[in-house]
């Protein structure tokens, strides 16, 4: 898909001019064409009326691409490739999950390139970003970067809200649905972590200014935009470790429970033998009470019965000392 967008004046509040984002059909100077899921034909316009490098816009479109800044000598375009956030249902289960997207500076344009879809760019179609410029191309670029920390935090708090209800519902019963779903949060911030620790590394080298120019305000701005990077690093590692330590914890409750169920089995099972054993030494000269020997000669019976029995109780005494039932 191919959006082409452009910032026109809205209003004056005093000396103050406010823009507006508006899409347009043409590509035009100090335009924004965003490209995601873009067919061949998409692909090849942009390239050919903007003289973007081929790879520039190939990079972006590899799930297994990493975050990082490229600059082309001869065209002098600069392409910023982050790994932003999204989430997706599949049976059930909320899946969250990283995709690269590309950013190329060019001489009088901006062009972001993704896979999917993006969320992070719904504030600004609906123009909720303030004083967003998209001719001030720098700006504009720390500008999508801050909108993708942000999505990060937003997410990581609807997996911190997970977890709580995933404990809540564990500390009430065990359930391996509910383990399934706290194995794939981890998977989640596992892949968060590695992505928000790429992309500080990106925003730093941006930082130091070797790349793109930046203003006074600029530079600010991207610092702010650095820690809020951070901020969502430390914040994922540290759901990780809770995650790692309920399953953890859980796993070894079940392994307990799991542990006392087979030593009563197994101290039943010893105490049950024991009168079995004793019977079996009598049980084929002993006379039963349905022979017809048996009023004759009742005591072997009696004396197997209470032996079978003192034999019980004397095991179910000492298996309770040790603890076994």
């Amino acid at each position: 898909m191919l959006e082409i967008y452009t910032s026109e004046e809205a209003k004056r509040v005093g000396a103050r001019v406010i823009y507006k984002v508006s899409e347009q059909k043409d590509i035009a100077d100090d335009c924004w064409v965003n490209l995601y899921s873009p067919t061949e034909d998409e692909i090849s316009r942009v390239e050919r009326e903007l003289n973007i490098p081929q790879e520039f816009i190939r990079y972006p479109l590899d799930e297994e691409e990493r975050p990082r800044v490229d600059f082309d000598e001869a065209t002098g375009f600069t392409l910023i490739i982050v790994d932003i956030p999204y989430s997706r249902r599949e049976n059930e289960i909320i899946k969250y999950e990283t995709s690269p997207l590309g950013i190329i500076l060019a001489d009088k344009h901006i062009v972001t390139v993704s896979i999917k879809q993006t969320t992070v760019f719904d504030q600004f179609i609906d123009n909720r970003i303030k004083d967003m410029i998209i001719g001030f191309r720098t700006r504009f670029t720390i500008q999508i970067l801050s909108a993708a920390a942000r999505d990060y935090l937003r997410l990581l708090r609807f997996i911190d809200k997970t977890i709580d209800v995933a404990e809540s519902s564990l500390a009430k019963m065990v359930s391996n649905e509910d383990l399934y779903k706290m194995l794939e949060l981890n998977k989640s911030l596992v892949y968060f972590s590695s992505s928000l620790k790429s992309n500080e590394a990106v925003l730093e080298k941006l930082l130091r200014g070797r790349t793109i120019k930046l203003y006074d305000d600029d530079e600010d701005f991207l610092d702010d935009v650095v820690i809020e990077y951070r901020q969502a690093h430390e914040m994922a590692e540290i759901y990780s470790s809770i995650v790692k330590v309920t399953i953890d914890a859980y796993s070894s409750i079940i392994n307990n429970n799991m542990n006392t169920i087979m030593k009563v089995l197994a101290a039943a099972t010893i105490c049950l033998t024991i009168p079995d054993l004793i019977g079996s030494f009598f049980g084929q000269n002993c006379p039963m009470p349905w022979d017809t020997g048996f009023a004759q000669n009742p005591v072997p019976f009696v004396i197997l019965l209470i032996i079978s029995i003192t034999s019980l109780v004397v095991s179910i005494v000492v298996m309770k000392k040790k603890k076994m039932l």
